[in-house]
């Protein structure tokens, strides 16, 4: 692991860094925020997957989480969205498929099949490597996302339940199978076969994959992908169909972005304390 930057934030440090890895085939970056607490031991540690086009500063710099994560005594960590410098032809050519959208699925096709494995990456080597150089408590990790992102935190949540004690999104794009970023992505990744499909729509594996605890979902109703790229209300019906505890909150005026979600992130972040602390 390389350490690219370390900046003191609110008692705590903000870090960036990067490692060689196995699942990917390249090195990736990610950061981390340590709260006060970890001087002293190990934390509860929070894992947020971003959405298209950014990358693991996104997070840090944008959200406003670090305040109420020292309060609470969270590690923030925040990993890119997709391999950087893997040369598969035609990655830069879109900026919704391929560098900068990974989507958090394992790519099957080629030529992205080498490289292209974020779901591996985020769900299993990412908190493996957390867990053995940070004082990070692997026995309470929680998850969460934004849009390409909260697709990714529930899919990994639903398909891990024994791992991650506590979930929320913002703006998920929550029945991917049913939109055309979803479509695109899993078409170029996954093929055409729709049962490999299900395995990362959060709308399907509710159906068979309830997780342990409640789930929290922030949307904007002004939101310029919420009629044809979203679908919260697919996940919603979905989630009252199996029983599973949701709450989706509708919000009036708010948009896509990271002025919404700093609004809302100081819920989300004591969201996940009150199930990771406890």
């Amino acid at each position: 692991m390389k350490t690219i930057s370390e900046h003191k934030c609110f008692g705590g440090v903000q870090g960036y860094y990067s490692h060689a890895s196995k699942e990917i085939g390249l090195d990736m970056k990610f950061s981390v925020f340590r709260p006060p607490q970890a001087k002293s031991g190990k934390v509860p540690v929070l894992y947020y997957l971003a959405g298209l086009t950014c990358t693991e500063e996104t997070f840090a710099i944008k959200a406003g989480a670090q305040h109420i994560a020292a309060e609470l005594g969270l590690m923030l960590v925040a990993p890119d969205t997709s391999p950087r410098g893997a040369n598969v032809p035609g990655e830069t050519d879109s900026w919704d498929f391929g560098a900068g959208a990974g989507f958090y699925v394992d790519a099957t096709c080629e030529p992205w099949a080498a490289h292209y494995r974020m779901y591996s990456y985020v769900s299993a080597e990412l908190p493996a490597m957390i867990a053995g150089k940070f004082p990070a408590d692997a026995d309470r990790q929680g998850i969460f996302g934004h849009s390409m992102g909260g697709h990714g935190a529930l899919v990994c949540a639903l398909r891990n339940p024994d791992q991650y004690k506590s979930l929320s999104a913002f703006a998920p794009i929550a029945a991917p199978m049913r939109c055309p970023w979803g479509k695109k992505a899993f078409k170029g990744y996954l093929g055409d076969e729709h049962a490999a499909w299900q395995e990362y729509d959060a709308s399907e594996l509710i159906r068979r994959a309830r997780f342990a605890g409640p789930i929290l979902v922030d949307q904007g109703l002004a939101d310029k992908f919420l009629s044809d790229q979203l679908y919260p209300e697919v996940f919603e019906a979905a989630c009252r169909d199996a029983g599973q505890p949701l709450t989706l909150r509708r919000h009036e005026g708010y948009d896509h972005g990271y002025f919404f979600i700093s609004t809302f992130m100081e819920d989300h972040l004591r969201h996940h304390a009150s199930q990771l602390t406890a």
